[in-house]
């Protein structure tokens, strides 16, 4: 395919950080990837480069944060030639492509969830999307359900099922005076605790524990933006141990 213009649309969730929604490319070196990564969208677009070096057409954008949070979010992208127009959830990011021409030439397939291992470097190390994705429109045709249909060719369907599956997780939510107390373990020399949060508050409790015995106490916070955890121990000389990240 040879287009001039394009409109892709398509609404997404994950609690994944990396993943490839989408890919494209061609033998003249044109390609379009839109991708995950750390929880942001990266749209990477190339409408052809030279071996002169003389003209580079490779452009990368980055919209959104926070995308893994397993919420729907939907994206569509319109271009009409160098013109692009991002729209991520209603914000909407209009760039131009750097280069001089005007045409997305893709004459290998478009995968979604995925792109095909292509022996470049670029193609192993990106990750395939993991989540569910719904609506996904391009350039006017229905792609879920032409593969709901079985109506693709050729086509190279991997194992999908047509439902989302929720996550089997229970969130807690924390006002400004509220906690939860769990009992303690006694006997056990091994203190382990893990856990997923988010907050837009910059500093917070998140733990604190006694230890038996009046041997000290662990504490877990967050002290403007950044999450430290400190240990005191009342039997050493140095009886306190800071970490911060």
């Amino acid at each position: 395919m040879k287009t001039l213009k394009d409109v892709i649309s398509l609404k997404f969730k994950t609690s994944e950080s990396e993943g490839v929604i989408f890919h494209g490319e061609g033998q003249q070196g044109d390609y379009i990837t839109l991708e995950l990564k750390k929880a942001k969208l990266v749209l990477n677009l190339n409408l052809g480069s030279n071996q002169l070096g003389s003209i580079f057409g490779h452009t990368s954008v980055t919209t959104g944060s926070l995308l893994d949070d397993h919420h729907w979010h939907s994206i569509i992208i319109e271009r009409h030639g160098r013109n692009i127009n991002l729209t991520l959830d209603r914000h909407m990011q209009h760039f131009r492509t750097n280069g001089e021409f005007d045409y997305l030439d893709l004459d290998y397939e478009i995968t979604f969830g995925g792109m095909p291992f292509s022996g470049k470097p670029s193609s192993n190390s990106r990750k395939n999307f993991k989540g569910c994705m719904e609506s996904i429109n391009y350039n006017g045709n229905n792609i879920t359900d032409l593969a709901k249909r079985k109506k693709l060719e050729p086509s190279n369907v991997g194992n999908l099922s047509f439902s989302c599956v929720e996550p089997h997780t229970v969130p807690v939510f924390f006002n400004a005076t509220s906690y939860l107390g769990v009992p303690g373990r006694p006997s056990q020399d091994l203190f382990s605790v893990s856990f997923l949060f988010r907050t837009w508050n910059p500093s917070g409790l998140l733990l604190f524990s006694n230890f038996a015995d009046d041997l000290g106490n662990v504490e877990i916070d967050i002290n403007e933006g950044k999450v430290s955890v400190h240990i005191n121990v009342t039997q050493v000389k140095k009886n306190r141990i800071d970490i911060s990240s």
